[in-house]
């Protein structure tokens, strides 16, 4: 009872923060809404007061509702994977691949340097050289999760937004393996040795699993979703089969020093490209997805938020080393995203606003942060705190700057325009668009 109780108090406080952020005008984002909204019922606020049903209490009891977040950023690559059709790939691929690969490895090398050299400043006892290398591979990933609801709240069309959703999704990929490979040296500096398949192998394995699992379901998913005739029965198939995907991913297997095992970000998102490419009733599928899984999405970064551990403002250090990655990590993602989409001759628009709108980090992060805790002691625990301080500061801040580009991009209708009142009026099918 306690467990639905909190879940019902979660998704009720996430959306009672956007009617209280419409009432004042502050022009932010659900996101951020959502986010405080979880800041406010978790351990740190009302979760103090004790009273059953107000809140968690624990972050034990936000735990126990992890699976719904897990959930979530499974539909949340089903939904990115729509980003990659065919006809759109034609004309953004090549241009999405390049900018994706480039913004990633840039923000990764920039923390790397910034924080070693930090390392040298402050001593060992203070950032630990594994720490900062860690560190600069985790920066190169951004949250999916937070960019997509932006682009969904305000309906965002036009050059930014056809690159920033496949790029996004392209970061999972380019990030597993520059934390692969840097969490392997990380661990061989630690005191073991640097192993090829530890560094190399694994995660390549993670990948070509995670693609293949992804392809083999969605193909399955087409050909079973034909022996239906209604769209809701189809619907219902599909939301069963993105839920049976998340199992699938969390297998492992262990042959000697060979892991195998699967990205569940990478699979589903290549579930829902191989089902948006090969069924004709993908279209419909998916609008009736985004409506199905609004209340999950909203529940999800409600516990993200009352997960963000405000202690870690306690310790100076992690503030200062944060602050450092937080800067760096931007100049990273911004100059990145700039410089390649100038190589790729962009128009101007993207060049200066596409790096702005890849700040947001928090699920893919939070999920390596979770395998860094195998370097064990002060360094995991650093690296743990740190992460989530920054996160607190991306996905309360990110949002808003994703908005801000899109909007001076102009891809989103300001209230009171034309733009906007034929968005309305094409929404509710009065105008053919």
């Amino acid at each position: 009872m306690n467990l639905l109780l909190s879940t019902a108090v979660a998704l009720f406080a996430g959306l009672m923060m956007t009617r209280l952020f419409k009432v004042m005008k502050l022009g932010l984002p659900d996101v951020t809404a959502f986010l405080i909204a979880g800041v406010l019922i978790g351990p740190f606020v009302l979760g103090r007061l004790n009273v059953p049903g107000l809140g968690f209490h624990t972050m034990d009891e936000i735990g126990e509702v992890s699976f719904l977040s897990n959930c979530a950023l499974g539909f949340i690559a089903f939904d990115i994977g729509n980003e990659f059709r065919l006809g759109q790939l034609k004309h953004t691929g090549k241009t999405a691949t390049v900018i994706g690969i480039l913004q990633s490895v840039a923000a990764a090398l920039l923390v790397d340097a910034a924080l070693i050299g930090l390392h040298f400043i402050l001593g060992e006892e203070k950032l630990p050289l594994t720490v900062a290398i860690t560190l600069g591979a985790i920066a190169s990933a951004t949250a999916p999760a937070a960019t997509l609801m932006v682009v969904r709240q305000y309906k965002a069309k036009g050059p930014v937004t056809d690159l920033l959703l496949p790029i996004v999704a392209l970061d999972d990929a380019v990030g597993l393996v520059l934390f692969a490979v840097s969490f392997g040296v990380a661990q061989a500096l630690q005191g073991g040795s640097i192993s090829l398949i530890s560094v190399v192998v694994n995660p390549l394995i993670e990948i070509v699993c995670s693609l293949l699992l992804g392809s083999l379901m969605g193909v399955v998913l087409t050909y079973l979703e034909k022996l239906f005739f209604s769209n809701k029965n189809r619907l219902a198939l599909t939301i069963a089969f993105v839920l049976m995907t998340i199992a699938l991913a969390g297998l492992k297997f262990e042959l000697g020093e060979v892991r195998i095992g699967f990205s569940s970000l990478l699979v589903c998102m290549m579930l829902g490209t191989i089902f948006c490419n090969m069924s004709e009733y993908s279209v419909d599928i998916m609008k009736r997805s985004e409506q199905w899984t609004s209340p999950l999405y909203t529940v999800f970064f409600v516990i993200s938020g009352a997960q963000l551990e405000l202690s870690v403002f306690r310790s100076l250090s992690v503030i200062l080393i944060g602050a450092v990655y937080i800067l760096v990590r931007c100049l990273g993602k911004y100059f990145g995203a700039h410089l390649s989409s100038g190589m790729m001759k962009c128009p101007p628009v993207v060049r200066k606003y596409l790096g702005i709108t890849l700040f947001p980090q928090a699920g893919v992060a939070l999920g390596m942060v979770v395998s860094a805790q195998a370097l064990g002691g002060e360094a995991a625990g650093m690296i743990r705190n740190i992460i989530l301080f920054s996160v607190l500061v991306y996905e309360l801040v990110g949002p808003l700057l994703t908005k801000m580009s899109l909007e001076k991009a102009g891809e989103i209708a300001k209230p009171g325009t034309d733009a906007e009142h034929r968005a309305r009026f094409e929404k509710k099918g009065k105008v053919s668009k």
